[in-house]
């Protein structure tokens, strides 16, 4: 696995379970997921001699984050790598603008959409003023947790915004939309092309960061069967092997995609309690060419609630005293607003399940935020 991070640290937690060895190719010895994986060695996800040296030593190479070099790892895969998900599949999370345009021309819902280079393009004030209402400004690569996405409130910030992403590359410039919330999808595919499909889930966002996952959603029965379709459709467009989430604007008219993340991804932590087999076991077995475990559920209702660093070191030894507290702890360093934990709680009377996540969240230590209702 390419990554250190909390998601490798919970796929090394999982290895055993599937019969599968991690070697994790981490920053530092430091990086989180070194307590957790079978074997762990230091480079930089974008130096090539340590992805080829890395590649070499392992049967298969996967991710823990998007923030890669396509063009290295197609070289990987050139000397006989087995990479999963591949660097064409990958290039829909690492590519924003291409993930854009190819959905579209698959005729998939996406918001309307803008490639910009600079404020210079001569496309780019038509756009905006067929939108009416300033747009969301998006890096197209590199960002995440909020990071590289602006919400510009008049045409001045608007091309401040385009100036300051532009300098890392081409920018995408999007409508906002009006919401009546946010789902997401999370699809396991093995290396023969079979799906597991896990449930929709609600997902709450605040500046940007997920703080909460709910299942099951919110969203109506008819939404649940699109986002499913929706998720088979990309499935095979992508033509990725393991685990991948779609996030979703729901609107009057329907789902929009918003984001894909070709990896395991924070709105599928609640499967490690929540279903049969986690996002983490199947992301492994696809991977590794074993068979999809079963993803039934094993409560009605389940909570997942993110612990953001506040103005004090969290204490998740008092959230895992409370009953049916699920704790996971990332053993990173605290600081504040940085994504520490989760905490997990799966039930079956909706209100007891959600008061109780949100009771340990606050025992852990979690930024003070309202209760979502």
């Amino acid at each position: 696995m390419i990554g250190g991070g909390q998601l490798a640290r919970m796929m090394g937690e999982a290895a055993e379970s599937v019969n599968v060895e991690l070697h994790v190719l981490a920053t530092s010895m430091d990086d989180c997921a070194v307590t957790t994986c079978h074997e762990a060695s230091v480079g930089d996800a974008k130096d090539a001699s340590a992805l080829a040296q890395f590649g070499a030593s392992v049967d298969v190479v996967t991710f823990d984050h998007e923030l890669v070099d396509l063009e290295q790892i197609a070289e990987l895969e050139k000397s006989g790598v087995v990479v999963r998900p591949s660097s064409n599949s990958l290039r829909y999370s690492v590519n924003k603008a291409f993930q854009r345009q190819e959905f579209k021309n698959a005729g998939l819902p996406v918001p309307k959409f803008l490639v910009v280079s600079s404020i210079e393009d001569s496309a780019l004030n038509a756009f905006l003023d067929e939108l009416g209402t300033e747009p969301v400004v998006k890096a197209s690569h590199g960002g995440y947790d909020g990071r590289g996405v602006l919400f510009p409130e008049n045409r001045d910030e608007t091309f401040s915004a385009i100036k300051k992403l532009s300098k890392d590359g081409p920018v995408l410039i999007e409508e906002r939309l009006e919401l009546e919330g946010e789902v997401a999808q999370l699809i396991a595919r093995d290396v023969n092309g079979k799906l597991a499909v896990y449930p929709l889930v609600t997902t709450v966002q605040r500046d940007g960061m997920c703080i909460e996952v709910r299942y099951p959603s919110h969203a109506s029965d008819d939404f649940d069967t699109q986002a499913k379709l929706l998720g088979e459709q990309i499935a095979q467009l992508m033509d990725v092997v393991g685990i991948f989430a779609i996030e979703f604007f729901v609107t009057e008219q329907g789902l929009v995609i918003n984001e894909v993340a070709l990896r395991p991804h924070n709105s599928g932590h609640w499967t490690i309690e929540g279903t049969e087999t986690s996002q983490f076991q199947n992301h492994l077995l696809a991977v590794s060419g074993q068979e999809l475990g079963a993803i039934e559920t094993t409560g009605n209702y389940a909570v997942m609630v993110n612990i953001i660093g506040g103005d004090a070191a969290p204490t998740p030894e008092r959230a895992a005293a409370i009953e049916d507290v699920h704790v996971h702890d990332y053993a990173k360093e605290w600081k504040p607003d940085r994504k520490l934990g989760h905490i997990t709680v799966v039930g079956h009377l909706q209100m007891q399940t959600l008061m109780t996540g949100w009771a340990a969240a606050t025992a852990y230590g979690t930024t003070v935020v309202e209760e979502p209702l």
